[in-house]
């Protein structure tokens, strides 16, 4: 089964990209759209599909496999199956980042105000980090500085609401805050994809020092592995490609837990394995849920973020029962 989940998973992810680009209100059939995508005929049809669906897919693409592939990277470092991307503080961050945009108009002057003030939230993030966690600071300094980087980002957060004068964007920044990719053009596609794909490559490199951190660390350091360097690149990592996601999709949470979760007892416990099945993992999971929210409520404009939330939470409780029913 090891062998077959690739072809397996790799197949499931070129099938839901399809359906996300021919799957939507317009109701165009599969050659025509397919026509407009591939050889630009139709000015109408190739409006929908090249700026408006195209987008969409790509970014459920690279959104999906950033958290996907970052969560089982932080839950192999930490050694940690609760742990997940938004544990270091970069998501809480970059989404006050994105909510200050909005509030303060710029986003409505500048069209990449929003992603690039969120870009700087994450940044933000990271050097808090080394501040508060120093840069040979161990495994639980950096959990409780995330935590402490979370809790603050989020208490600035409910405060721009809080004291927002303004009830459209107040109900704008809830919105967004529910994660969706809706909307989106391929700007917001070449603005994440560089940052996702540095951090993709940081994370993915450290699949052998995850392997040797499950012997421990006084093992892993025996064996010549630099547990600072390979902290650090998964904090960078992380941060490259979590800020990115937020950046353009908004909050879009349990992806990260979930995923590592369902492909750990198919590939094995090697976390270099788990790295590259997690991305695969969660674009198909980001590419599904999108397409659920056009076809459940296509009227609705259901959140990206809340159908994730509605799957991910259940499998949350689940696992912490399970984890209770072997403890006893």
């Amino acid at each position: 089964m090891r062998r077959g989940i690739w072809p397996l998973l790799i197949a499931l992810v070129a099938v839901l990209f399809m359906a996300s680009l021919l799957i939507g209100p317009a109701g165009l059939g599969l050659g025509q759209s397919l026509r407009a995508l591939i050889q630009g005929q139709g000015e109408a049809v190739v409006l929908v599909m090249r700026e408006i669906r195209l987008p969409r897919a790509l970014l459920g693409l690279g959104v999906g496999a950033a958290l996907g592939l970052s969560g089982a990277a932080m839950q192999g470092f930490l050694r940690n199956p609760l742990a997940e991307p938004g544990l270091i503080g970069v998501s809480s961050t970059a989404a006050l980042g994105a909510v200050l945009s909005l509030q303060t108009g710029l986003a409505a002057t500048f069209a990449l105000a929003l992603p690039l003030a969120a870009l700087a939230g994450a940044a933000l993030s990271v050097l808090l980090i080394m501040l508060m966690a120093g840069p040979r600071g161990g495994a639980l300094a950096l959990i409780l500085a995330g935590i402490a980087i979370s809790a603050l980002a989020g208490a600035a957060t409910s405060l721009v609401l809080n004291l927002s004068p303004n009830p459209f964007a107040a109900m704008e920044i809830v919105f967004w805050m529910m994660g969706s990719l809706a909307d989106r053009s391929m700007t917001h596609v070449w603005l994440a994809f560089p940052f996702i794909a540095i951090g993709s490559a940081l994370l993915l490199s450290t699949g052998r020092g995850l392997d040797a951190l499950t012997l421990g660390e006084d093992v892993a350091q025996s064996m010549g592995l630099n547990l600072v360097r390979l902290r650090w690149m998964i904090v960078l990592g992380t941060a490259f490609v979590i800020g990115a996601s937020v950046a353009v999709a908004g909050a879009v949470g349990f992806v990260g837990l979930v995923v590592p979760h369902l492909l750990r007892p198919v590939v094995g416990a090697r976390p270099s394995r788990l790295l590259p099945a997690s991305a695969l993992g969660g674009a198909a999971m980001v590419l599904a849920a999108d397409i659920a929210v056009r076809v459940v409520a296509p009227d609705q404009d259901l959140k990206l973020g809340v159908l994730t939330a509605l799957v991910g939470a259940p499998f949350f409780l689940h696992l912490i029962w399970r984890m209770r029913r072997v403890e006893a």
